[in-house]
């Protein structure tokens, strides 16, 4: 089941049961028990007017997020339960610098400032509390002269009212198996490990654990809005946070001022989250092609074959004999595969990846230990594991017979063996989920609702297929889509493409938007430099526990 849930300015809502769950889905639910869409709305309504009547007090920020001078933090005050807005609350901390005001063309001139940008850089699971630190970075110099560059870490993250499921220090170390076509055995092993870690989730975090939903998240939004004074909402997400973008769209649409999405989660509610993910092992087969071919075309430094069958044949090699011996007893099949997921993210991480497996077959282990091996046991990882299936398992119906889970998955490794297993051994825990799921929101505006918004997205990620841009283009009315074509890293805007990055300063500097979308070539390919590091932006590496959406 799932929901249609429509907001006009007057704060109210409508709610429209629909069919679609997963088959051998659980039961779902539109909100907390018994209660109705209007509640959630007071709810909502009253912890943003507390907010803005308290705004949030600056200050220097916690050793540990290690931000500069230059950055200050606070904290704003969310309702733990939307339902009972005076009930318990959480604190989100939030990061903040201000707008420059410099022109970067004209030294003489004062950039005019426009308010907050706030920005998720995805997950769930994912901080954003680096955010501020984009406005050093040249592309991104434009916006932070006009905008103060606003980051937070959602519920459950980091100091956010911390969730986690299991003793970071049982956490799994390596080196560990990655089988592409696991035994049975080997299945049963991975769903007694998903059912303990599904208990262990409700153990350490009690009823609490309900609250962790994209639904919430999107509340949370509106609540830190009116805390920074903003009248209208400018914000930025990228790959998770543009679901919840969405949803604050569908449930916020006189809110929004402007609004980015950058590399598209499918809205659609039948595709949260089982179908998105059985479409994301499958583009994750497309991504690792990619890389091969890639690797193929330089093998005159690499020596790996000069087709991608023959780099494959190397690959497979490799994990044989990690299969054996793993490289300085740390980096099995299992560490391999993750390092080589993150090339799947982003092009600039092909170099080290191919440079760490050649140099691996030709008896050096270092670079591939180096880039593979899991670091010790960590809070924080443990953490964003733990939001990240709070809230999928949360948000929707999963499947909860594993017959299912093995037909589908069974079924979809023959064509895409890199990543459909490790996707599954990801997300298992929803199947044994302890407590109540949501219905997905049904994500849409009626045409006038909603301020003009920007979509970006790249034809051939992985992590968020092309066509939940597509699909988010047809949802929200009067959105442009512009798409880098023939791409597949994970993330555009402010990044390297210059076409990309002149709609995104244009749109955030202006609000204007090319009339029927735009088509950006894509950047140019790495080169195979083997000591050049990857570049990415500030506090935005993936994740090497499976594929999420960043």
């Amino acid at each position: 089941m799932r929901a249609a849930v429509l907001c006009g300015t007057a704060g109210s809502l409508l709610l429209t049961a629909l069919t679609g769950a997963p088959a051998g889905g659980a039961p779902a639910r539109p909100g907390p028990a018994g209660l109705t869409a209007p509640d959630l709305t007071r709810g909502t309504a009253v912890a943003a007017a507390r907010a803005a009547a308290t705004g949030i007090r600056f200050g220097t920020c916690a050793k540990e997020t290690g931000l500069p001078s230059g950055v200050r933090c606070g904290t704003v005050e969310v309702p733990l339960d939307y339902a009972r807005p005076d009930g318990a609350r959480i604190r989100l901390t939030v990061s903040r610098a201000q707008a420059t005001g410099k022109d970067t063309r004209n030294a003489k001139h004062r950039v005019p400032r426009q308010g907050a940008l706030v920005y998720n850089p995805g997950g769930p699971g994912a901080s954003g509390m680096a955010f501020p630190l984009f406005g050093t970075l040249p592309e991104w110099k434009r916006i932070a002269a006009a905008y103060d560059l606003v980051g937070y870490a959602p519920r459950g993250v980091g100091r956010s009212a911390p969730l986690s499921c299991k003793d970071p220090k049982r956490s799994v170390k390596g080196p560990s198996q990655a089988p592409t076509h696991p035994s049975e055995s080997y299945k049963k092993e991975r769903i007694a490990e998903a059912q303990a870690y599904a208990r262990g989730c409700l153990r350490r975090s009690g009823q609490a654990l309900r609250h962790y939903t994209s639904l919430d998240n999107a509340r949370d939004l509106d609540v830190l809005r009116a805390a920074l004074g903003e009248r209208r909402l400018t914000f930025m997400g990228a790959s998770y946070g543009t679901y919840y973008g969405a949803l604050y769209a569908t449930l916020f649409p006189s809110h929004v001022r402007r609004m980015v999405f950058d590399s598209v989660v499918n809205p659609a509610p039948g595709q949260i989250w089982y179908r998105n993910n059985l479409d994301q092992s499958a583009a994750f087969e497309g991504r690792w092609a990619d890389f091969r071919a890639w690797t193929a075309r330089h093998d005159d430094v690499y020596g790996l074959g000069n087709t991608a069958a023959e780099v494959l044949h190397s690959y497979e090699k490799a994990r044989a004999q990690l299969a054996a011996s793993p490289a300085g007893g740390k980096v099995g099949p299992a560490q391999l595969q993750s390092a080589f997921l993150e090339a799947g993210y982003y092009d600039d991480y092909w170099p080290r990846r191919a440079q760490a497996l050649s140099a691996y077959l030709k008896g050096d282990p270092k670079p591939l230990i180096a880039q593979a091996a899991r670091p010790e046991a960590s809070v924080a990882a443990e953490n964003a594991t733990a939001v990240y299936t709070a809230v999928e398992c949360n948000d929707a119906s999963w499947p909860t017979r594993w017959r299912t889970w093995d037909r589908d998955n069974t079924r979809l490794a023959r064509t895409a063996p890199f990543e459909t297993w490790d996707n599954v051994w990801m997300n298992l825990p929803c199947a044994y989920w302890p407590v109540p799921r949501q219905r997905p929101l049904d994500v849409r505006t009626p045409p006038g609702a909603l301020a003009p918004v920007l979509i970006m997205a790249a034809e051939r990620d992985a992590a968020t297929p092309y066509a939940g841009a597509l699909e988010l283009r047809r949802r929200l009315s009067g959105s442009v889509l512009v798409t880098e074509t023939g791409a597949g890293t994970h993330g555009i805007g402010g990044g390297p493409n210059a076409c990309v990055n002149g709609y995104l300063d244009t749109y955030l500097l202006t609000g204007e938007l090319p009339e029927g979308g735009a088509r950006c070539a894509p950047r140019a390919e790495p080169r195979p430099a083997a000591a050049e590091k990857p570049r990415t932006k500030p506090g935005t590496a993936p994740h090497a526990r499976g594929a999420r959406t960043s």
